[in-house]
């Protein structure tokens, strides 16, 4: 980011601008576990990805550039996964289709803003915020989600897969099974997104006056 203005970067950030992310938030906020990995995942990509492609920007061709960008995030995606395969096998099984959606996550993000950053420090700085913003949304969607839907919370936990923070009883008079299915998460979402637009028309009109 031009100037290193971070707090600028978090003063005008819009969660509407993240809904590329929408498919990844639904999977992986089922279980909080689950959204830690793909929040590791897209850092990981995201970073990794700018970086090398900012930094290798005047030797891109530009017909291919496309091509070559999604073959960049692809390699980082395939190593964070050989990573946690190394590291926790069922983990990385159950999270190997929503990882490798990562690379698809960054090139949403639009290949037009990843050639305009020539200087590999503000492509790193710029996507380590983009994508720790979309992690966060996603861990808070699980924290809400898997309490909800399930009674209980997760963690990941090496080899041993993850282990649950707390569980109760799965018939839980407060359980609401509606929340743990992907209509659930797409319903909250769009509570969330409903909340976001109140709150930033109430913000104007109180700006305007």
């Amino acid at each position: 980011m031009k100037n290193n203005d971070f707090s600028s970067y978090w003063k005008n950030l819009n969660p509407l601008s993240f809904l590329s992310c929408a498919g990844i938030l639904v999977m992986a906020s089922s279980r909080l576990a689950h959204a830690i990995i793909t929040a590791g995942a897209i850092l990981f990509v995201f970073c990794l990805s700018s970086l090398v492609i900012s930094a290798a920007n005047n030797f891109l061709p530009k017909l291919a550039r496309s091509v070559l960008y999604a073959f960049i995030s692809s390699f980082f995606a395939c190593v964070y996964l050989f990573v946690l395969w190394i590291i926790s096998p069922l983990c990385a099984l159950e999270t190997f289709f929503i990882i490798m959606l990562s690379p698809v996550l960054f090139i949403a993000q639009g290949e037009k803003k990843h050639s305009q950053i020539l200087k590999p420090v503000d492509a790193l700085y710029s996507s380590f915020f983009e994508s720790l913003v979309q992690g966060i949304l996603i861990m808070i969607f699980a924290i809400i989600r898997e309490p909800l839907g399930f009674m209980s919370l997760s963690v990941p936990a090496g080899r041993h897969g993850i282990v649950f923070l707390f569980s109760t009883d799965a018939d839980a008079f407060f359980q609401i099974h509606l929340i743990a299915s992907s209509g659930g998460a797409l319903l909250l979402l769009g509570y969330f997104l409903g909340l976001f637009e109140y709150f930033n028309k109430n913000k104007k009109i109180k700006e305007d006056n």
